[in-house]
């Protein structure tokens, strides 16, 4: 008997090929010697290297597939019959942050397997911020209790850029202890691209460390013209994942990149860039999630739900079930994954509609773990966590004067104006309410205040700004995920309740809070690093649900995901015009500017 631990891997042995005895077995079922683990008869198989499909048997043992059997000659001691259903690769996902889904690992697998998601790639800047090489080994200790194959990609940026205050510092020689791990396959997006071009000496020993490790380098181009892509891909940058335009896409794929589509909870970039998926560059895409909430992974899933709507917009099933699995498996050198072969890894979804993607069952490494929506497997406890990775926030105590923003020649304000669904925001200028010299919110104009509150260390740095577009109109919300240094970040409608609620998370130790006439009125704590829960997942869920419900209180007319746009706008890396905890930042000009605007000068919104 070989042992093997709870994925149905070997223990020690996890590549194919290191084990004798098991390569002789896998030799002898596939010359039909000896009887399988487990045949799925009656397959409509996905053949995503021809885009064809095959009627066949698929025939595992150890975890592999050993053969697609077409004649019905192979024998096993478990058989099930697939009736004629479409199987397909398990879905991978190329890029996706976890901790955005407010759940650590083990329990984000539990949510996914069921949407067919059996692989994914994951960034762990988040808690990596926060945490530093705590935050990272946390995530890859988590990692091995998920029934998910989880890869890491080391922070590149952290903190994402020198102009905020985050909880770590992570240097080449800090990631350097990680790199040969095996859940770790390269440094993952590269945000700062000042840094790259300017050829900074940090970020070419965190270049050069994964370089000669042989490993990958996500790149992170918003708004980069050609010529700075030039420069990426002289660094050796691979992806990118913040295309927002077709021309942007084809730019990248002719530059040789790989480009990951996203359709994630705040940034949804699908639609607008098939147009530049054709049958001849196809091969360099794949699909990604970046960043995708817990009530809408649980409803929708991620991976799965990108093929669905790809499909809606024309394109061809197996074309989208290509990105999906053998894309982002060669994009990543995960050479035994994203398809449906011999020699492949046993990771294949049975579907009860395809262009639905409504899915029937799951399988990971030949074992099924989940059917008709429910994960097979048992819940495990969550673990007890260090102290120190469950005791992040710590908000000085604040006083209206904190919250105030000077005007001293006008009432004309560089203002931030969201765009629903995208964490891209503009630079507009709008002029204001002030009284006695500071800024007056204005429900009716919905010129809010926003701040951001450093959290890891209490230096009691606050940067504060006027935001357009979240149309609140009373209370007010905070949350400590706030990308990606994730300090405090509050909007309002009046400092009396943005102050409470800055008090609120200091109490939870980190979540999501609403707030209204002083009153808590919806909150999640999320006590991991102030973004992740202990709660299992559908306790989280319904903790979530009520306060998504409780923002319809202060915004009955809501139609975009309120939270994860408040929580991009501190990210200083993305366009145009975002708020650290120094104060407001010109992503375009990559400096701080003052709220006040000195000329009078007045753009329509």
């Amino acid at each position: 008997m070989i042992e093997r631990n709870n994925k149905g891997r070997f223990i020690g042995k996890e590549l194919w090929g290191l084990n004798k005895e098991a390569v002789a077995k896998s030799i002898n079922i596939s010359q039909k010697r000896m009887e399988a683990d487990f045949i799925l008869k009656n397959a409509f198989v996905a053949d995503v290297f021809s885009l064809c499909w095959r009627k066949a048997d698929i025939v595992v043992a150890e975890g592999k597939i050993i053969a697609l059997d077409e004649h019905d000659e192979y024998t096993a001691t478990t058989v099930e019959d697939a009736n004629g259903r479409y199987v397909i690769p398990g879905l991978i996902d190329a890029h996706i942050h976890i901790e955005s889904s407010m759940l650590p690992p083990s329990q984000f697998s539990r949510i996914l397997l069921p949407h067919g998601i059996t692989s994914v790639i994951t960034d762990p800047h988040e808690i990596v911020n926060v945490l530093g090489t705590k935050g990272m080994q946390f995530m890859l200790d988590e990692a091995k209790q998920a029934q998910m194959d989880i890869y890491f990609m080391l922070p590149s940026s952290v903190p994402s850029t020198s102009f905020e205050n985050s909880g770590a510092v992570m240097k080449a020689e800090d990631l350097a202890p990680f790199i040969q791990n095996k859940q770790v396959l390269g440094l993952a997006e590269v945000m700062d691209y000042p840094a790259v071009l300017g050829s900074d000496s940090d970020m070419l020993d965190k270049i050069n460390l994964v370089q000669n490790a042989n490993k990958l380098i996500d790149g992170h181009g918003s708004g980069l013209s050609r010529e700075q892509l030039r420069g990426y891909r002289a660094a050796g940058i691979q992806t990118d994942h913040e295309c927002v335009s077709a021309e942007e896409a084809r730019e990248r794929i002719k530059q040789g990149m790989y480009v990951l589509i996203r359709e994630g909870s705040a940034a949804k970039n699908l639609v607008d860039l098939l147009p530049a998926v054709t049958p001849a560059n196809a091969r360099r895409f794949a699909f990604c999630t970046d960043d995708k909430h817990l009530d809408e992974l649980m409803e929708e899933g991620s991976i799965n739900y990108a093929v669905s709507l790809a499909m809606k917009q024309g394109m061809n099933p197996l074309q989208a079930i290509q990105l999906a699995t053998l894309n982002a498996a060669e994009c990543y050198r995960l050479y035994d994954k994203g398809a449906i072969a011999e020699g492949y890894t046993a990771d294949f979804v049975m579907l009860e509609d395809l262009q639905k993607m409504t899915i029937a069952a799951v399988w990971k490494n030949g074992q099924e773990v989940a059917r008709d929506g429910k994960v097979l497997l048992e819940q495990q406890n969550m673990a007890q966590f260090d102290q120190t990775i469950v005791n992040t926030v710590r908000i000085p105590n604040l006083t209206a004067d904190h919250l105030a923003i000077p005007f001293k020649e006008g009432k004309v304000a560089n203002v931030i104006g969201i765009m629903p669904n995208q964490i891209m925001t503009q630079h507009i200028e709008k002029e204001v309410d002030v009284e006695k010299g500071v800024f007056i919110p204005s429900v009716d104009k919905d010129l809010l205040k926003l701040a951001v509150v450093e959290r890891h260390n209490a230096l009691g740095t606050v940067g504060l700004g006027i935001v357009h577009g979240f149309g609140l109109k009373v209370g007010a919300v905070a949350t400590t995920v706030a990308h990606d240094s994730h300090n405090a970040i509050v909007v309002g409608t009046n400092d009396e309740d943005m102050l409470y609620a800055l008090a609120a998370l200091q109490e939870m130790q980190g979540g999501l809070v609403v707030v209204k006439d002083g009153e808590i009125i919806g909150s999640l704590a999320l006590p991991i690093a102030g973004l992740m829960t202990s709660l299992d997942a559908d306790q989280a869920a319904e903790k979530l649900l009520e306060t998504h419900s409780a923002l319809l209180k202060i915004h009955p007319d809501l139609n975009f995901h309120f939270f994860l746009t408040l929580s991009f706008l501190s990210l200083p890396v993305i366009p145009d015009l975002k708020l650290t905890d120094t104060g407001l930042f010109d992503v375009k000009t990559f400096q701080h500017i003052p709220v006040e605007v000195a000329e009078k000068k007045v753009s329509q919104i």
